[in-house]
């Protein structure tokens, strides 16, 4: 906020300019606070963190508003007083002169957020609250800079300082003495810079080719969650002195503050889990080691942890990552096939060479093991002898084995079931159970082995399902490389080293998933959203090659954009993905601004000259432009600044993608866009030239 400040007085030198400005900030905040209330939407990190990328962007209107309304203010001042205008009548001309162009250009910056609105799943639920605080805000910023900006200018600036010195601040005049001189060498070497900018382009799409993908960046959450797992079965005294041993091992590291564990969980719990089965929380205070460097320590001591698999991850990302596939890893490489022994055979083929790729680690397979049950096989015509049903014979089982609650106890105030069954010991034995003896409608007993055959026998723990279909995962973590280069890896060697039987198939969830799904999402609407950028262009500008040289921005953008993503760790998630939505409409209103007041020029100052045209075009937009992206720029570089910070993972990538991205916008705005509008645009050399 400080920055943004600094910034709009440094260019206008004027306290009344500056606070009439920046009025647009808290108006439109507090718009965009009633509107999420209005529609249910609590105030929370995303929507604080769209709001806080929109808080450059917020004065943006504004300051175009306020600096040609000083500008055509200062113009007047100087007129001779027969041919002055009213105060009133400049401030309402100046308002007019640029009120198209900033409606057109906000709409733009709201249409590029539509395909956030058709994200689903979790990056729906983080990213739409996100999306709605930006474009609320954005929008009550516009509806702030033509109605209360102009009033308030024909209030403070008539007589403010800046408009009588007749002159612009100093800060104003070195970036046009600096600019005029490049612009006058550029202009004529469209050629030049055409080629340099198509080179600057293919570069780019390289290093954005180049650059790994993931779903969400990396949480920092200052916790981990330890999933222990040993051999289904296993008693739960030894399920506790196995999970004890990690415990250990973890409390003995320095960065590890304290831990909590649970070792198997109720039936009827959300989180249901088995009592061979243990989850650790554990809190961190990070010293002089990295994050990474104790992850990769932990999991070499775990290493020697015999009979265990043990999957490190955070407790958001863990929640995260068994909502998308219901395991608790990144990838899951689910098997699907008809025979349990055949799933387990060729899982344990897919979980050897996911090991081997580099950078996946925490590898391990769904537990599965054959383990003891009791087989009740129902004499079907030996029980209808007797005169009893199935449901008879079952009922009685269930009562000797888990019992039948027959009455209340009551104890003073409290009251319990009373529960008949067998005692646990005859429960355990199979000779008992087959003697369970069986009333028939005559009143005879029969016992249980005389209806049924009653043996021991060994089954499979679990049998997953999905889609009616039985599967096994094989689950995976990725640690020191990206989420898409580890899944293209692992899909590589299964292909060539695994054979599945006919009947078998392989399929590749968890948050690589997601991250298709919403790329995809993104990209085809994006298509759509470029389309209807063009269209609005096209009805801004009435001119089809006008719109293309504004759309120009896009591609120019893309190489700052891509910059930030090498700077934020080299990986594209959807964070950036969003970085790139946001900075494609911020780029285009850059280009809108610049175009919009050369065909003013020509329709409404006379101005004959093409060339001309061009360069006053360029002069006079080269300090609101700059003003904009250098204020959007500065809000951005606290968030910028905050990666690697808890909380911060989402925003802090995407303004790196802004920030980068609006610098490498904003200068080939600024040099490319006039030397190629001067040669192809609707009112450059290529329209002179025709009228002769």
């Amino acid at each position: 906020m400080i920055l943004v400040v600094a910034i709009v007085f440094a260019f206008l030198l004027s306290t009344r300019a500056t606070l009439i400005t920046l009025l647009a900030i808290p108006l439109s905040l507090v718009v965009a606070i009633l509107a999420m209330k209005a529609v249910g939407i609590g105030i929370n990190t995303m929507t604080l963190g769209g709001m806080a990328i929109a808080l450059g962007a917020l004065v943006d209107d504004a300051i175009i508003v306020v600096e040609n309304i000083v500008r055509r203010l200062r113009e007047n001042s100087v007129q001779a007083p027969a041919s002055r205008r009213s105060v009133a009548a400049v401030v309402y001309g100046a308002t007019r002169e640029i009120q198209g162009a900033i409606v057109f250009a906000t709409a733009i910056i709201a249409l590029v957020f539509v395909p956030v609105f058709f994200l689903s799943g979790i990056e729906g639920r983080l990213m739409q609250p996100l999306g709605f605080a930006y474009v609320v805000a954005l929008l009550a910023s516009l509806l702030v800079a033509v109605t209360v900006t102009p009033v308030l200018g024909h209030w403070l600036l008539p007589h403010s300082k800046i408009v009588a010195a007749a002159r612009e601040g100093s800060v104003a005049r070195t970036f046009k003495r600096l600019y005029a001189p490049l612009l006058e060498a550029l202009l004529e070497r469209w050629r030049s810079i055409a080629l340099l900018s198509a080179v600057g382009v293919v570069a780019t799409l390289l290093a954005l080719a180049a650059a790994g993908r993931a779903f969400l960046p990396e949480f920092n959450e200052g916790s981990l969650t330890v999933n222990v797992v040993t051999l289904p079965g296993t008693e739960l005294a030894e399920s506790d002195a196995l999970a004890g041993r990690v415990e250990a091992l973890l409390l003995a590291q320095p960065e590890v503050v304290a831990t909590a564990r649970r070792t198997g969980r109720a039936e009827l719990d959300p989180h249901a889990q088995e009592i061979y089965a243990s989850e650790i929380e554990v809190t961190l205070s990070m010293r002089e080691r990295g994050k990474e460097a104790l992850l990769a320590h932990l999991r070499d001591e775990f290493s020697g942890v015999a009979g265990a698999n043990i999957v490190i991850g955070q407790p958001i990302s863990h929640r995260i990552d068994h909502m998308l596939s219901g395991t608790r890893a990144n990838i899951a490489v689910k098997l699907f096939g008809p025979d349990l022994h055949e799933l387990r055979r060729l899982g344990r083929q897919i979980e050897t060479q996911v090991a081997e790729v580099p950078g996946a680690v925490d590898v391990a397979m769904e537990q599965q093991a054959e383990v003891p049950f009791l087989a009740i096989v129902f004499d079907r015509a030996a029980i209808a002898r007797h005169g009893l049903s199935i449901r008879d014979v079952g009922r009685a089982i269930e009562t000797a084995a888990l019992g039948t609650v027959v009455s209340r106890v009551i104890e003073g105030e409290a009251s319990f079931d009373l529960v008949v069954r067998y005692p646990e010991a005859a429960r355990e034995n199979v000779e008992a159970l087959s003697t369970l003896a069986i009333a028939t409608p005559t009143g005879a007993r029969v016992p249980l082995h005389a209806l049924a055959e009653v043996r021991r026998d060994r089954g499979p723990n679990l049998i997953g399902r999905e889609n009616a279909a039985r599967r096994i995962v094989v689950m995976a973590n990725v640690a020191g490389r990206d989420l898409a280069g580890v899944v293209a890896e692992a899909r590589q060697r299964i292909a060539q080293e695994v054979s599945l039987p006919p009947g078998y198939h392989v399929e590749f969830g968890g948050q690589f998933e997601s991250a298709e799904s919403a790329s995809q999402t993104l990209l085809w609407l994006g298509a759509a959203v470029v389309a209807g950028i063009f269209l609005l262009l096209y009805l801004a500008f009435q001119s089809s090659r006008d719109a293309c040289l504004v759309m120009l921005n896009l591609p120019l953008a893309l190489a700052g954009g891509v910059a930030g993503v090498w700077l934020s760790g080299g990986v594209l998630s959807i964070a950036s993905i969003i970085g790139f939505i946001t900075l494609f409409g911020i780029a285009t209103r850059n280009g809108v601004m610049l175009v919009a007041h050369i065909h003013h020029l020509a329709r409404h100052e006379g101005v004959r000259d093409a060339r001309e045209r061009v360069r006053r075009g360029a002069i006079e937009r080269l300090i609101p432009i700059t003003m904009t992206a250098l204020a959007t720029a500065l809000a951005l570089v606290p968030l910028a600044l905050s990666a690697g910070e808890p909380g911060s993972e989402i925003q802090a990538p995407m303004a790196l993608v802004i920030l980068c991205g609006l610098t490498s916008s904003t200068a080939l705005n600024m040099l490319v866009l006039p030397a190629l509008y001067l040669r192809f645009g609707e009112f450059g050399t290529r329209r002179q030239d025709a009228h002769g």
